[in-house]
């Protein structure tokens, strides 16, 4: 049987990974699986700069705003759905590209969902408790004391990935990071993973272009549409709820649009500490020539 190739394009937010995955998609003649749970949801377009029309319509795209804001999903469900979606295409392809910034997205495919061990549930209606009184700072340090490799690595913004990672270092009195990447089931098909990346400057003056042209976009407009649903977990994600502060009240509309970029910055830096754990990983400056990326991609498919 023929070896199937996985080409995951990772790297941090504004970096070029559409882009690049479209022109990859054009030449091995395949479909692009995106693994950014922020474009999953088709109400939130501009806030997540998914791919345009045009984008969609240059190479088939899986994943892509194909559920609501509404729906319950999570990344098991992410897992078991793009397996399949992998089945089905690599039945008439030996190729197909992945792309995300989301990294526990693009490691359930590559490698699996981590196994935890089950803690007492009384210790997340504490944390939920804590969160509610004393604030997501407070939580933040507890796990920088407790687990300061996950501190570094999850959304730390993101509170239930805190509490989720808090709640198994108390509960196992083990770190969360302890139990990643342990014993999980292998693949059918082999990953070759490319990185885009650049000099820190370069990258943050990337985003604060891509924030400016969100907001000359519509973004304030979309969402103050989601407004009614702005406690929705989907929506607590950077981009919208700044705005929603603005609308409340709470900030003004400059510090508003400022803070999107701070904490994209962040979360840049995040994804950038997440993904250079894989050692395997073939990195690239974000403007080199696709033809350098397409040699060095077409060697290791030859191995």
């Amino acid at each position: 049987m023929k070896t199937k190739y996985l080409i995951s394009i990772v790297g941090p937010t504004a970096i070029g990974k559409t882009a690049l995955s479209i022109k990859l998609a054009q030449y091995f003649e395949t479909e692009i699986i995106s693994a950014d749970s922020r474009q999953f949801f088709k109400e939130m377009q501009i806030g997540t700069a998914a791919p345009t029309s045009d984008e969609l319509s240059s190479a088939k795209h899986h994943f892509i705003h194909h559920k609501s804001i509404k729906d319950e999903y999570n990344v098991g469900a992410f897992e078991k759905d793009a397996l399949q979606c992998l089945v089905a295409l690599f039945k008439e392809k030996d190729v197909v590209i992945m792309v995300g910034g989301s990294g526990l997205y693009v490691d359930v495919i590559t490698k699996g969902l981590d196994h935890f061990p089950k803690v007492d549930s009384n210790i997340r209606e504490k944390l939920n408790k804590d969160l509610e009184t004393k604030g997501l700072e407070d939580l933040q340090e507890q796990l920088k004391a407790l687990d300061p490799v996950s501190y570094n690595t999850i959304a730390i913004d993101n509170p239930h990935r805190v509490i989720r990672a808090l709640e198994i270092c108390i509960g196992s009195e083990k770190p969360y990071s302890s139990f990643l990447n342990k014993g999980k089931e292998k693949r059918n098909f082999k990953t070759i993973t490319v990185g885009l990346t650049a000099d820190r400057e370069m990258i943050y003056n990337r985003i604060n272009q891509r924030v400016n042209i969100m907001m000359q976009k519509g973004l304030l407009e979309e969402v103050k549409g989601l407004l009614d649903y702005k406690d929705l977990n989907a929506l607590n994600t950077v981009g919208y709820k700044e705005l929603f502060n603005y609308l409340s009240g709470e900030w003004d509309l400059e510090f508003a649009t400022s803070e999107i970029k701070k904490n994209t910055r962040r979360f840049a830096k995040r994804q950038l500490t997440w993904f250079k754990r894989n050692e395997n990983t073939l990195w690239f400056d974000y403007n080199v020539p696709i033809e350098k990326i397409i040699t060095q991609l077409e060697s290791h498919l030859l191995v």
